[in-house]
């Protein structure tokens, strides 16, 4: 059993900054890609970021330059650096471990950007 563990959401103004982490039980997490997720109110989840088992990365259009992934294996951890953030990055954030046989979800972390 994984558990995945949001935090580091809240209200930002744009331009600003937010650093969002994904905590994980479990020693599948070193062997995982990882990936953060968005939801923003009435539209679909779309896939924000990932980082796979030897740290290469792929992001969203609407990300790239701005937003950071990266992993801690000793502390399984996972992160999502958020700079220049937008109003249309308000969205509730999840990350997501999906391997073989396996696909768990974190509950969420809401991020709000607004002035």
């Amino acid at each position: 059993q994984v558990q995945l563990v949001e935090s580091g959401g809240g209200l930002v103004q744009p331009g600003g900054s937010l650093r969002l982490s994904c905590a994980a039980s479990g020693s599948i997490f070193r062997i995982s890609a990882i990936s953060w997720y968005r939801q923003a109110p009435g539209k679909q989840r779309e896939l924000v970021a990932v980082i796979d088992a030897g740290g290469s990365t792929n992001y969203a259009e609407s990300v790239k330059g701005r937003f950071t992934i990266s992993r801690d294996n000793a502390k399984n951890t996972v992160y999502l650096q958020m700079n220049s953030l937008k109003p249309e990055d308000t969205a509730v954030y999840y990350c997501r471990l999906l391997g073989a046989g396996i696909d768990y979800w974190g509950q969420g972390t809401q991020v709000t950007v607004s002035s």
